[in-house]
């Protein structure tokens, strides 16, 4: 055997190392993010502890991939390319969604901005967005001034959006939550209050760890 032919067998792992490494691939993949998974089918299905889930806004089930809203971030680049497993800095996201933007309107505006706020600690975890058709000059004029966090987002070129279930932004604002891996959720309307969603968004947080 010459030297070049040993060197070479030297380099290439054996079988037993190639299934040393996979097997701590998959370990440190689970560790991961196995909490993460587990934890979200945990909240979605109500596993384990069905009768001490109570959440205040419409469970979305099952959750809708924010792809198929076909919305565009303010950069113009799909919504959907800033969240998944493999995204670092992904992150929860409320987007207020309205055809006219009145009165109930910007009061979920407000909701968003406020719960969003009063995470605390969490606060950077959690994005907010908005979809509006139309806005009122009155409010456009002052949207810099007391919305300028509030991404504004936009319908990709020739689509449509395909809501959520029992979500028509013609019919009736709504608050869509976004988790971390792209899944539309929930949604919240003009009748629920802050409290409710600070309740449902701090659960939703402890539990999951993600983002």
């Amino acid at each position: 055997m010459t030297d070049t032919t040993a060197q070479q067998q030297e380099a290439e792992p054996s079988p037993d190392q190639v299934r040393r490494g996979r097997r701590t691939a998959l370990l440190l993949f689970a560790i991961g993010f196995g909490p993460m998974i587990f934890a979200t089918i945990m909240y979605y299905s109500g596993w384990l502890h069905p009768e001490t889930r109570s959440n205040h806004g419409e469970l979305i089930e099952p959750p809708v991939p924010v792809a198929e809203l076909n919305l565009l971030g303010a950069e113009g680049q799909p919504l959907q390319a800033r969240f998944g497993p493999d995204q670092q800095d992904a992150k929860w996201l409320m987007v207020v969604t309205a055809q006219n933007c009145g009165e109930d309107c910007e009061q979920l505006l407000y909701l968003a901005r406020q719960v969003n706020i009063a995470l605390g600690k969490n606060a950077n975890r959690m994005g907010r967005a908005a979809w509006l058709g139309k806005v009122p000059e009155e409010l456009q004029a002052r949207w810099q001034k007391e919305y300028s966090s509030m991404e504004r987002l936009s319908l990709a070129p020739d689509a449509d959006p395909a809501w959520p279930a029992d979500v028509d932004p013609a019919e009736s604002p709504r608050i869509l939550v976004v988790d971390p891996f792209g899944n539309v959720m929930m949604h919240y309307g003009s009748g629920n209050t802050g409290k409710e969603m600070l309740e449902d968004l701090k659960h939703l947080m402890k539990l999951s760890q993600i983002g």
